[in-house]
């Protein structure tokens, strides 16, 4: 069944123009990446074959904000660092998402110091956090599913003014144990 079949005898379809904006902002998200340590090993395997981050529409890479609308901040972050990535999210486009890869990113990590800033999100609006030290490539890929869930479902919440406030949502690792029942009960 092709979509010449789907589509009614008249040969044409009506949608809300949001619903297909909101599928090609889903299915076109172009990530920053901010990675400096352990976390950017992994956000580079995320985007090699294995893991295939090609599927979800985030396989291009950009390096240059203006093209980009979700930052992924991968490893910790200095404070010399912080007003580099500030500007460089300022320089996003509208929507633009973060998301904080690792326990470096979110709260400091291991690094309790002067230099390491304990969280990003003292100084950037901060949607998804994906915890792990560091984490695994599925975790990136599930914190890239839940941006893009949230876009879908234009669940942007703005404050007062239009701006964006963020999401803060916080992915959760699965557990070590899955319980499976087989047959009939």
């Amino acid at each position: 069944m092709g979509l010449e079949e789907a589509i009614p005898v008249d040969g044409y379809m009506t949608t809300q123009l949001s619903r297909v904006i909101n599928w090609a902002r889903r299915s076109s998200v172009w990530p920053m990446p901010f990675a400096t340590a352990c976390c950017g090993i992994e956000l580079m395997a995320t985007a090699s074959s294995r893991y295939d981050l090609a599927r979800f529409g985030a396989e291009v890479f950009r390096f240059s904000p203006r093209q980009a609308d979700l930052m992924i901040v991968a490893g910790r972050v200095t404070t010399k660092m912080m007003p580099v990535l500030q500007r460089i999210y300022l320089q996003m486009t509208e929507p633009k998402w973060v998301i904080s890869m690792g326990a470096c990113a979110s709260t400091g990590g291991l690094f309790d110091t002067y230099a390491v800033v304990q969280g990003i999100d003292e100084f950037l609006p901060v949607d998804v956090y994906v915890p792990g030290c560091p984490p695994r490539p599925e975790m990136l890929i599930e914190g890239v599913m839940a941006i893009q869930q949230i876009i879908d479902e234009d669940k942007i919440p703005y404050d007062g003014e239009g701006k964006r406030k963020p999401l803060l949502l916080d992915l959760v690792a699965p557990s070590s144990t899955v319980d499976v029942t087989i047959g009939a009960s």
